[in-house]
């Protein structure tokens, strides 16, 4: 019989609705029959696609002995840290305080009924394993010390929550300046892997934001290594493995530093962030494998990976229970196939197929470094070959979750796909169309639903960033003054909702918690509210880049201190400074600046232009003034 969690509509609550266990989701039920039976709470966070929270599952949750200590002895609640990100930051930052290091998923937290935490763990074992108390023991530990040492356990849990709510926030401000971008640039050379590519050691993820900062670097400094880095690290990320080089689509990060073995879920927003680089590089340095690699992503994105052009969360990385069992290959199955469709038996080499594979005696496939041209020519026939014998397997899970901050990534990431191809404009428009209308309810922007549900959870500060990038992108490329104007209504709401003096609240309401400047995931709320406010400030009205230099000066310590440690802030504050640039209207002089502050070639793009004793002020980071040649371009800003 199923379990509360049957009427959610999350597909991560749902896929534990037939667990033994007597789940309830996040609810005020929860807590008020645990006050009432003095219980402690067991709170477990996950998502859908995350493979540690199914192994957990299968392990402990499916087990009717560990169901039974958790029905009798605790309340159990079970959380979509997706859905409600708001719940999952908190219980992050807590368990990075009890255990002085980073969480992950799936997130296991104890807390007493009067919801103080009192222990946190991630992953936990069904037996004692990996150095860690099996949790049907701990369990039972808990019990005991619940009954017999609460007051111990509920002062442990005091000082925490102390601890959390009187993090006063230091203001050390520092002068922000342009040596910002030498200190940027030196610590992006420092921390680079120039083996590997990317940025520090196992699991790499994919880092679009630091990857985003050099290149603009690049532009500003004409630095070639700086290109050479980003352009190593994205080709080493696209070889196999992270990328998907069957079906199209990135993983979400490589458990080891040569980007080859992922955890093989796929996030919506790594595709959306990974395309708009990959375009980027493209625009800057003519890379066409990387357009390519972009466009056949989005492509399965869209085919695979969306519905009445709405995009889903992610598909996951496991099969029947079984990690990567989708995407990877036997040595016999793909030499048979190769046999018989005629093609070299040498090219198995060269897509990394061996008898003795590179994972759990499968292949991940992935390109040699070096193919010789005869091999080369085959290379497309051959990967159409292994889609083809993926078409029997079963496709792993996909979460239907509609999310507007992830949605609007890959809206975004569409509008600059049309400027190349139009097809995608289209589909940018019509899908900044169909998320509007699903998650903007009689002018209240929601965060998330399921496509023919009534969404619920009101947005957080994520959604009101990163939509308002996305309709600031679709000004850019249509020109349509609608999306201008909704984006400024956007800002105002916001700013009302969660700033005050330079801090940024990430959600307010039921469970308040505060924004941090730091790039997880995918880029913070912060810094993509800044460029949003950099970009209303040129195109609207100036009087709004007080509330970005606001929150760059209570952070600039940290900043110029640090600046790859929050890189989307960071770029922020480059913005911000190389926007105030001022230079002589002749063409040598926009050509530099459009380049050091532009990442597209063709057409070039002003977005104001500011006379001031014959001088002009130029931002350049959102696009209006369409010119066919820099020729034109010149003629239109001296006519001003």
């Amino acid at each position: 019989m199923p379990n509360r969690l049957a009427h959610e509509t999350s597909p991560y609550l749902l896929q534990h609705q037939h667990n033994p266990v007597d789940w309830y989701a996040w609810c005020d039920e929860a807590f008020r029959r645990a006050k009432e039976e003095s219980k402690p709470i067991f709170l477990s966070i996950g998502y859908s696609a995350c493979h540690w929270c199914h192994v957990m599952e299968r392990e402990s949750f499916e087990d009717e002995a560990v169901a039974a200590i958790l029905n009798a002895h605790f309340i159990a609640i079970k959380v979509d840290r997706e859905e409600r990100p708001d719940i999952d930051r908190y219980y992050q930052e807590v368990y990075t305080l009890m255990n002085g290091k980073a969480g992950g998923w799936p997130t296991s937290i104890f807390l007493t009924s009067e919801l103080k935490p009192f222990y946190s763990a991630t992953y936990l074992p069904p037996e004692d394993r990996y150095g860690l108390m099996g949790f049907g023991k701990l369990l039972g530990l808990i019990v005991d010390k619940y009954s017999q040492e609460f007051d111990l356990l509920d002062s442990k849990a005091q000082e925490v929550l102390k601890f959390l709510n009187n993090q006063a926030q230091s203001i050390q401000a520092t002068k922000l300046d342009k040596s910002l971008i030498d200190k940027a640039i030196a610590h992006a050379k420092e921390i680079h892997d120039d083996l590997n590519g990317g940025f520090g050691k196992a699991p790499k993820f994919p880092q679009v934001s630091i990857i985003n900062l050099v290149l603009d670097l690049y532009l500003i400094s004409q630095d070639k290594q700086l290109l050479d880095i980003a352009n190593f690290t994205l080709t080493k990320m696209t070889q196999g493995g992270l990328y998907d080089l069957v079906d199209g689509g990135f993983c979400r990060y490589s458990t080891d530093e040569k980007w080859l073995v992922p955890h093989f879920e796929k996030m919506l927003y790594d595709n959306a962030l990974i395309c708009d680089l990959l375009l980027k590089a493209y625009c800057i340095d003519g890379n066409t494998n990387f357009k390519a690699i972009a466009f056949r992503s989005l492509d399965f994105m869209i085919e695979k990976m969306s519905q009445s052009h709405l995009f889903y969360a992610a598909s996951d990385a496991d099969t029947d229970g079984e990690e990567g069992k989708y995407f990877v290959y036997s040595y016999d199955e793909a030499r048979q196939a190769f046999e018989q469709n005629a093609l070299p038996k040498a090219l198995l080499e060269y897509l990394g197929i061996t008898p003795q594979g590179n994972f759990e005696g499968h292949t991940i496939i992935r390109l040699a470094q070096e193919i010789p041209a005869s091999y080369a020519q085959d290379i497309p026939k051959a990967l159409a070959l292994l889609k083809d014998l993926r078409q029997s397997r079963e496709y792993p899970f996909i979460d239907t979750k509609i999310l507007v901050s992830w949605n609007a990534m890959m809206i975004k990431t569409l509008f600059k796909a049309g400027r190349i191809e139009e097809r995608y404009n289209q589909q940018a428009q019509a899908s900044l169309k169909a998320l509007i209308e699903l998650l903007m309810v009689n002018g209240v922007l929601y965060h998330s639903t399921i496509i023919g549900h009534t969404p619920k959870i009101e947005a957080f500060l994520e959604d009101f960033a990163y939509l308002g990038d996305a309709l600031i992108e679709a000004y850019c490329s249509t020109q349509n003054e609608i999306y201008l104007v909704e984006a400024t209504r956007l800002l105002n709401n916001a700013i009302e909702k969660y700033y005050n003096q330079g801090k940024w609240k990430f959600s307010s309401g039921e469970f308040e918690t505060f924004a941090d400047i730091y790039d997880s995931s995918y880029p913070s709320s912060v810094g993509v509210m800044s460029h949003f406010i950099l970009s209303i400030s040129s195109l609207v009205d100036s009087v709004y880049k007080k509330f970005a230099f606001k929150s760059f000066e209570l952070h600039s310590y940290k900043i110029m201190r640090q600046p790859l440690s929050s890189p989307k802030l960071t770029h922020a504050v480059i913005r911000y400074l190389v926007d105030d640039i001022i230079i002589k209207a002749d063409a040598k002089a926009i050509q530099t600046h459009l380049k050091a502050i532009d990442t597209l070639k063709k057409p070039f793009v002003l977005t104001k232009v500011d006379t001031h004793e014959g001088f002009m002020a130029c931002s350049s980071y959102s696009c209006f003034a369409h010119k066919e040649s820099f020729e034109e371009l010149v003629e239109a800003i001296r006519s001003l």
